[in-house]
């Protein structure tokens, strides 16, 4: 359980620290181009969840989202009082690793963003970003587990631009980018729109992975 607590902090700390220091570096290079800015935000984000869930996963399962843990206590595959844990050291993990991106970038450490993200468009956006994350990952785990690290990498990589919101997805990095005034950023008084948005994807994910992927996995792989 240590171990598996520590995997999840530190997963979620280089997870947390690449969002955050990935837009303020692709911010400052750029020159003002938001589409440029957001493109290297999405390829590494990608990069470091592939690495981590490669690296990390068989120790923790890899959550380093109370959105996936949430799923994998309704499946039973963690203990209510474990999912408890697993979120508070997702969070812990990850607002140090917002904290870190601001020293390694001479910012001030301790902040608040300004950056609005709110409206119908963008709470139907997390909704979307979530369930599909939920529904890779369930699947993926289902018949290609080895393919959970790549599924989920390319899947972020693809909602940071098919999504009105930039593909939060992870109720954690909602709280933790409100603590950080940058490219990445949220304001506090948006975040539990997007938290209450991203944990009803999840669940409707988990609802329809159920009967999606009820099937055996021998069964499925005659057919593709």
């Amino acid at each position: 359980m240590t171990r598996a607590l520590v995997a999840e902090a530190i997963g979620s700390f280089f997870l947390f620290a690449t969002v955050v220091g990935s837009g303020i570096m692709a911010e400052t290079l750029s020159g003002g181009n938001v589409a440029v800015a957001l493109l290297a935000n999405a390829i590494a984000t990608g990069a470091i969840l592939f690495v981590l869930i490669a690296m990390l996963g068989a120790i923790s399962g890899a959550h380093f989202n109370p959105a996936v843990t949430l799923v994998m206590a309704l499946g039973r595959s963690i203990a209510p009082r474990t999912a408890v844990l697993y979120v508070a050291a997702q969070l812990a993990g990850g607002i140090l690793g917002v904290w870190a991106a601001h020293l390694m970038f001479d910012l001030p450490l301790l902040q608040f963003s300004a950056k609005a993200r709110t409206g119908g468009g963008q709470w139907t956006g997390e909704f979307v970003a979530t369930f599909g994350l939920i529904l890779t990952i369930l699947g993926t785990v289902r018949h290609r587990p080895d393919w959970v690290a790549p599924g989920v990498a390319l899947y972020i990589t693809a909602a940071y631009w098919f999504t009105s919101s930039t593909s939060f997805a992870n109720p954690a990095i909602a709280v933790a980018r409100s603590l950080s005034d940058s490219f990445a950023g949220i304001t506090p008084a948006d975040v539990p729109a997007f938290v209450a948005a991203q944990l009803g994807g999840a669940v409707a994910a988990w609802a329809c992975g159920r009967w999606l992927f009820a099937g055996r996995s021998d069964e499925t792989k005659s057919d593709i």
